[in-house]
């Protein structure tokens, strides 16, 4: 029954101290969270505390019911990961605990190179302002462009060139990382717009 009910439906119940809403709420909208937090992290640890994080956030204080939920999810996720980065300055430890993890495994070179695709991309998107930063993250991670309008407090219908330039930054940012070897430096440290 609760799969048919939409999130509002879900957030009046779990208002009212229904658990179960929450749990289906959880189930609906984890992977997403996660995959948000998780672009912007890069580890699968920190990933996983900011997305129960988020969901903490939801279960002790659900967002007003005009507000909808997968956007409102995707802006404390994304403000949770990025004060949790910048209070414990994970970018130098994941670096040296990837480059700890490579040589301890003994990974094929294959599974190195995906590590160092998934470095490259992460300095790439430091480089970019926060904004087309968030842009591209929350694309990729499958929401619609109302919907990053929502999380980002844009206006719906400038998501599309908004978008359209932050991948061109991107396709830039990630093209002078791999001719010039930035992607050894550390990630994280992102442009205010």
């Amino acid at each position: 029954m609760a799969e048919h009910e939409s999130d509002q439906t879900l957030l009046e119940r779990l208002r009212r101290g229904d658990e179960s809403a929450f749990d289906n709420l959880f189930v609906r909208h984890y992977a997403v969270v996660y995959r948000v937090v998780y672009g912007l992290t890069g580890t699968r640890e920190a990933a996983e505390d900011a997305a129960q994080e988020t969901f903490l956030a939801l279960y002790r204080r659900p967002p007003a019911p005009d507000q909808p939920l997968r956007p409102w999810l995707c802006r404390v996720a994304l403000n949770t990961a990025r004060n949790a980065l910048r209070a414990e300055r994970r970018d130098t430890l994941r670096v040296e605990r990837a480059a700890l993890d490579v040589v301890a495994a003994g990974e094929p070179s294959e599974a190195v190179e995906r590590a160092e695709e998934r470095d490259r991309v992460r300095a790439a998107l430091a480089t970019l302002p926060q904004r087309q930063a968030r842009l591209l993250l929350l694309r990729h991670a499958g929401l619609s462009y109302a919907e990053v309008a929502a999380a980002l407090d844009l206006a719906p219908g400038s998501v599309g060139t908004l978008l359209a330039r932050a991948e061109r930054a991107f396709a830039e940012a990630y093209a002078r990382s791999t001719s010039t070897g930035a992607a050894d430096q550390p990630v994280g440290k992102q442009v205010q717009s």
